[in-house]
């Protein structure tokens, strides 16, 4: 009896391959969801009729309330509410499934070598510094300074999906080195939130939380691979993270790090034990002959051959197919339905050319940051990583098309409206939430100006067609 080719070890890789591919040849569907979502948040944080239901349903309690047999009780999670569900537990998880992701970039990506990561970490790390300098220049000594980090990140599924549009109009090597240039982004930003973006740190919580790390790397390195075994320590990491100081979405990244890539059954394994099946399946074929193919015996076989086949794929490969479309198309829209809704009760929100001698411009540093630091930085680093000969120009590319494909490195949305939610801390409250709802506002009209502009220097730096 011939086995069913998707339970074959070639076409279990191919399936999944097809999988991801399906996935990453969506992300044009992804930005226009989220730019809906960014759309109807607007609607209702400023429409008289819904206004209030969506801020008051944004700040709900969520925190269990836990009594012990004896002493006084307490809540769980204190202080959790629905927006801070999404943005300290839903996203976690993204933040767990961009770690998967630059941690296969590393192993074995675009990122896996020094000749193939050079480039676009150098660029990358010139489009972190142009744009908070820029908005350093700006706010310095004002109450907004502490922003600068909001203009440093690149959002991938928006500028990728710009280019999946332009199609063969950008050369397949700037797609890959804007691909692996926002992942090194991504990385800066994720290390920019842990340093200067936490609270008030609790080392104590924070040496356990090491100590149970510690354990996990040791449980790796010995071989460990079962999902339960990294599941159950992710929750306690998370928890002590949460009440340390440092964000808890940098739990979702540190045990991303820690997953296997290994496969738990080798190549050679998985053949022996399908030859193993197919005996079985034969000989349950001519005993229970009437009751048709798959019969209980053969179900059962089937099942098994299916887990070992899945245990020939890394744990961490599964989990990043498995969370990115949760990720993509339901994680990241409702984090833009719960943070992109700014109430507009001053017109000067839009202009972004405002300065304050007390408040500065979070919008001025912002926008400029965006749609003027992004792509002179990475221009600038890549020209001079080029020039001395430790980078590589990517391959069919000129100067004029990288610069273009650079402005489309200032669509930050995603993170850096969560690292916008994060800043002005030290603020009180009323200044605070104008300066958090202005630097929204200044964010989304960056992010529009550099995909217009950079999607327009492409058509124009690209070749026409008689």
């Amino acid at each position: 009896m011939k086995l069913i080719p998707t339970y074959t070890w070639n076409k279990t890789l191919v399936y999944l391959d097809q999988r991801r591919k399906v996935i990453r040849t969506l992300p044009w569907l992804q930005g226009v969801i989220l730019l809906v979502c960014v759309i109807i948040a607007m609607l209702l944080a400023n429409l008289p009729a819904t206004r209030d239901f969506y801020f008051s349903f944004l700040e709900t309690d969520l925190a269990i309330s836990v009594t012990p047999p004896e002493g006084d009780g307490f809540l769980f999670p204190a202080g959790m509410t629905v927006e801070k569900f999404i943005n300290d537990i839903l996203m976690v998880v993204f933040f767990f499934t961009v770690g998967l992701e630059i941690k296969r970039e590393i192993v074995c990506g675009e990122l896996s070598s020094p000749q193939k990561a050079i480039m676009p970490v150098i660029a990358a790390l010139g489009g972190v510094l142009a744009p908070a300098l820029i908005f350093a220049l700006i706010n310095h000594g004002t109450a907004a300074s502490s922003g600068w980090g909001i203009p440093t990140a690149t959002d991938i599924a928006f500028a990728v999906g710009i280019l999946s549009i332009l199609g063969d109009k950008v050369p397949v090597s700037l797609k890959v080195f804007l691909t692996a240039l926002a992942i090194a982004d991504d990385l800066v930003a994720i290390l920019v939130v842990a340093l200067f973006y936490g609270g008030t740190i609790n080392f104590l919580l924070l040496g356990i939380a090491a100590v149970l790390i510690l354990f996990l790397i040791i449980m790796n390195k010995t071989g460990e691979k079962r999902p339960w075994f990294y599941f159950i320590p992710a929750i306690a990491v998370w928890i002590l993270f949460y009440y340390s100081g440092i964000h808890a979405t940098m739990s979702g990244v540190v045990m991303a790090f820690l997953i296997p890539m290994k496969a738990r059954y080798s190549k050679e394994y998985f053949y022996r034990r399908r030859k193993h099946f197919r005996t079985k399946l034969s000989e349950y074929d001519s005993i229970h002959d009437g009751e048709g193919f798959p019969n209980g015996p053969q179900r059962r076989i089937l099942r098994q051959l299916s887990s070992t086949s899945k245990g020939c794929i890394g744990l961490s490969y599964r989990l990043e197919h498995a969370l990115s479309p949760w990720v993509n198309f339901l994680i990241m829209p409702v984090f833009a339905l719960a943070n992109a809704g700014v109430r507009i009760t001053d017109p000067s929100y839009f202009n972004v050319f405002s300065y304050s001698p007390e408040l500065g411009s979070v919008s001025m540093g912002i926008f400029l940051g965006l749609l003027l630091g992004k792509p002179i930085g990475i221009t600038l680093a890549s020209f001079l990583a080029v020039k001395t000969k430790i980078g590589q120009m990517p391959e069919a590319a000129t100067w004029k098309k990288l610069f273009a494909v650079a402005c489309l490195g200032g669509i930050g949305f995603t993170m850096s409206i969560f690292v916008d939610t994060l800043s002005f801390g030290d603020q009180a409250p009323e200044i605070m939430m104008k300066l958090r709802d202005m630097g929204k506002v200044a964010v989304l009209l960056g992010s529009l100006c550099s995909g217009i502009l950079g999607s327009v220097l492409i058509a124009l730096a690209s070749p026409k067609k008689r």
